[in-house]
């Protein structure tokens, strides 16, 4: 029994980390043993062919913040990331308050919105290109027909910034917006109701309602919309596949991660892509840091604004008056 008893104990205090174990290991073989060997390569001169080099330390990272070309894969990121982000959430939010409604064929247009995310991003990047080529692309074949001067979509920074977001938000956007549908149908219907019969407006329900209960999932949207938009590689590597340089041939929509993956297979400099990756990675710590507290921020101000009781106070009741009359009065504690 003393034994049966003693097993019976560890199991309950240990069988936990037991069951949690699997997912930890497995991160500690596919997430932090390769984050720590690539900043074990960032700080030594590595090539592609004949492996590890001298160490040279911060020299790497010093390379780095010193060239322009880096600098230009960062203003494309967040460029296209920006163009990318903002209009997706906001088209996503939109979709997903109106598939909150009573219509007709609710799982048919649900399911429809998911189909773009459904596609591989490698066909969704060809399509694109065919469409926005600048001497046969659908788009400027139709701005010719309308008379309107074509555009350079693969040649100009900012046509071809615009035209890599718009694939972006085509296969993003339902996705992000089933995960707002899902949180907007877990705000009670109640208090929907209770604001319409006080006379709120749909609009105004929305924005003092459904926004403010969603406001975690929206948090989730954001942190993961912002990691992917920093991390995008697959929509600039094939948008252009004639040309030469990676990024286009003035790498005017190189964006970060396609310029070291330019360092570590083109060049075969796998130390300072290696040092790229891990400013990138710092980089995104740091926003996702900076959202975390913009949302604390919002949330702490939001439970400012919400009405408190006063202490020692009871609620107003109704009592009998001798007379028959009825009066209302409130009793201190």
């Amino acid at each position: 029994m003393r034994r049966r008893h003693l097993r019976g104990r560890l199991d309950f205090k240990y069988s936990p980390y037991l069951y949690i174990s699997p997912f930890f290991i497995l991160f500690a073989l596919v997430g932090l043993f390769p984050l720590i060997y690539t900043f074990v390569v960032s700080i030594n001169d590595w090539d592609l062919l004949s492996g590890a080099g001298d160490w040279v330390g911060l020299k790497n990272y010093q390379a780095e913040l010193a060239s322009p070309l880096f600098w230009n894969s960062l203003f494309n990121t967040f460029s296209i990331f920006l163009l990318s982000a903002i209009p997706q959430l906001v088209i996503a939010t939109f979709i997903a308050a109106m598939l909150d409604q009573n219509i007709r064929a609710k799982t048919f247009w649900r399911m429809s919105v998911l189909v773009p995310y459904v596609v591989t991003p490698v066909a969704v990047t060809l399509i694109f290109s065919t469409a926005f080529d600048e001497k046969y692309g659908l788009i400027n074949n139709l701005l010719g027909a309308l008379n309107l001067d074509t555009i350079a979509w693969k040649t100009d920074v900012f046509p071809s910034h615009m035209a890599i977001a718009t694939m972006v938000n085509w296969r993003w956007t339902g996705y992000n917006a089933l995960i707002l549908l899902a949180a907007m149908q877990a705000v009670p219907r109640e208090l929907h109701e209770s604001a319409a019969i006080d006379g709120a407006g749909a609009i105004r329900r929305f924005f003092s309602i459904t926004l403010p209960s969603i406001r975690p999932t929206m948090i989730f949207v954001i942190i993961t919309a912002t990691i992917g938009g920093l991390q995008i590689f697959t929509e600039p590597k094939l948008f252009n596949p004639s040309s030469s340089v990676p990024g286009g041939p003035d790498r005017q929509y190189q964006t970060t991660v396609l310029y070291l993956w330019d360092l570590a297979f083109n060049r075969g400099d796998f130390g300072r892509a290696s040092a790229v990756a891990w400013m990138l990675f710092l980089i995104i710590i740091v926003i996702g840091v900076i959202n975390f507290l913009i949302s604390g921020t919002i949330a702490s101000s939001s439970d400012k604004r919400r009405p408190r009781r006063i202490p020692g106070r009871k609620a107003k009741r109704i009592k009998s008056h001798p007379t028959g009359s009825l009066r209302e009065s409130a009793n201190d504690e």
